[in-house]
């Protein structure tokens, strides 16, 4: 993508311009960001979605002042009637199951790939919302069918109503008023608040960012690099200590068992790309709801597409694919970095691949990360 180049997506503006003058700093209202824009999936088809056991759905709903949660898979009988008002449908990582929905994804490739999470799809009835809220991560808000009215606004008071199922803010202040028609777009930072409520039936599609927080992170990094570690130990090195005085105060921590631990953890992160290496693999797990087909690889490798669910990342020394880790360098590394960026190669660019590179894409074809097209080779 030519991130100098005007796209009608933004309003004219260029992904560069955007995001200098918007991403985490305001919202940004489109109007015909898709001119035509038609709804990926039929309400039917959407409703089916949401009985699948593989997908995570929610019913929200507001009877009498009263908010009411359910989570999915819903039976067809189990969903509202869609002429009843006040309800809401929503329906998680679409793009995992709908090929039309990862493809629209790719429209909003001039963001680091590890910051993307999903397509969300709201169905609303009239008068159906989930009430005003704010969220932790950006959010491109794209009107797929019907109407729906937004009020947005800088929400200094984030206090939330108590004894509800949701998280809804208590005193609401909108500054800002739009209803957005199919086409249209908003995009809201982090915790800018916001109520959308359906004026009539409709559908929203929310393509949401992922933004750990840093104690999360930290966490999950520290784990893996200690898991880590200890395949690397080829033999337990336990604490000893044979200077150890006897002790008047038995409850304190001794120094030197303290002096260990933190070797330990130096020891841990001696290797300057363990943390590089954690946090590639953090970003690429596939969430705990996806799991793969195993496929078949061709002798022959002519074409080559990356899986809807597969997540796939590089940095300067290796490539990132479903939570795994490969040292790459040379002409293969370039590839795999293209792969990763394009999301698919062809018969050309796999023309440059050594072939361990190619046993390591079969690799991937037999385990279901990516397709291919092929003869015998």
């Amino acid at each position: 993508m030519d991130i100098d180049e005007p796209t009608p997506l933004l309003g004219g503006l260029t992904p560069a311009r955007f995001m200098k003058r918007h991403w985490q700093k305001k919202p940004l209202l489109v109007r015909g960001a898709l001119p035509g824009f038609q709804p990926l999936l039929g309400v039917r088809e959407l409703f089916a979605l949401a009985g699948d056991e593989a997908v995570e759905s929610r019913v929200v709903q507001r009877e009498r002042g009263a908010w009411r949660l359910q989570r999915g898979p819903f039976s067809p009988r189990a969903l509202p009637s869609t002429r009843k008002p006040d309800w809401t449908l929503l329906v998680q990582g679409v793009d995992l199951h709908v090929p039309a929905a990862h493809a629209l994804l790719h429209a909003f490739s001039f963001l680091p790939a590890a910051r993307l999470d999903d397509l969300m799809i709201s169905y609303a009835t009239d008068g159906g919302g989930v009430g005003p809220h704010f969220d932790s991560y950006d959010v491109f808000l794209l009107q797929a069918q019907g109407r729906r009215r937004w009020r947005i606004g800088r929400q200094q008071d984030l206090t939330l109503e108590e004894g509800v199922p949701l998280k809804i803010l208590a005193n609401f202040q909108p500054e800002e008023e739009y209803v957005l028609e199919p086409g249209d777009m908003l995009y809201l930072p982090p915790r800018y608040a916001h109520d959308g409520i359906a004026e009539g039936e409709c559908q929203t599609y929310s393509i949401g960012f992922r933004a750990p927080a840093q104690a999360e992170l930290a966490r999950e990094l520290l784990q893996r690099i200690g898991d880590a570690a200890a395949e690397d130990e080829s033999e337990p090195r336990p604490y000893r200590d044979p200077a150890q005085a006897a002790t008047e105060s038995p409850g304190a921590v001794p120094e030197a068992m303290a002096a260990f631990a933190r070797d330990a953890v130096a020891a841990a992160l001696k290797d300057p790309a363990a943390l590089d290496r954690a946090l590639g693999e953090y970003l690429t797990e596939p969430k705990s709801n996806v799991w793969f087909e195993a496929g078949r690889a061709p002798g022959r490798l002519r074409s080559i597409v990356l899986d809807a669910r597969t997540r796939m990342l590089h940095d300067r020394r290796h490539v990132f694919i479903n939570g795994e880790a490969w040292r790459a360098a040379g002409r293969d590394a370039a590839l795999l970095r293209e792969l990763a960026d394009r999301r698919s190669l062809d018969a050309k660019a796999l023309e440059r691949a050594s072939e361990g590179a190619l046993d390591l894409l079969r690799s991937w074809c037999e385990a279901g990360w990516l397709h291919a097209n092929g003869g015998a080779r």
